[in-house]
């Protein structure tokens, strides 16, 4: 197991635009795949996208069964996204809070588009086309952003509803006692 470190807003690697990956299924693909799957486990994350650990790739993990930061979201298959391309299904868009594994202990309610298709391939190079919706699309395209050197608190409309997740829902805080 590998935890890698997490970078953090502010650091200039998380505003790069990442470069589309042009090999699947080799030695490192498979270390790095791995690396971001145990980042992502270590930290109780949702998703995580490589420049997050300061590789330059469009390359996204995400998926959950349960998660302590999410406790309300659905289940979402663990994925590995390669090269994505999002397109909207609607106009209509959602409002809900977010956080980031590199604006740690800070949530903010970010609009997304409600439904969409995510097409890439996997870390094999086999085709990925899915149509989501709910939270599903609002994680694919949280860690998309990154891809584009785009953090969420940039999507904010209302920095009224941006804070600090121990003051905004102290249900969350691993140190708080109910």
């Amino acid at each position: 197991m590998t935890v890698r470190d997490i970078l953090k807003m502010g650091d200039p690697r998380l505003l790069r635009v990442a470069e589309p990956v042009r090999e699947f299924d080799t030695p490192e693909m498979r270390a790095l795949v791995a690396d971001m799957f145990d980042t992502m486990h270590a930290a109780n994350g949702a998703g995580l996208a490589a420049p997050q650990i300061g590789v330059n790739l469009q390359l996204v993990i995400y998926g959950f069964k349960q998660n302590v930061r999410y406790p309300d979201a659905p289940q979402v298959p663990e994925t590995v996204l390669i090269n994505p391309v999002l397109t909207p299904l609607s106009d209509e868009k959602d409002h809900a809070f977010e956080g980031c594994l590199s604006v740690p202990g800070l949530r903010g309610l970010v609009p997304r588009f409600s439904k969409l298709r995510y097409e890439g391939v996997d870390q094999f190079g086999n085709p990925i086309n899915r149509d989501v919706d709910g939270f599903h699309a609002r994680v694919v395209q949280h860690e998309v952003d990154h891809l584009m050197g785009i953090l969420y608190p940039m999507r904010i409309e209302d920095f009224s509803q941006f804070g600090y997740t121990e003051v905004m829902f102290p249900e969350l805080d691993p140190n708080h006692d109910d």
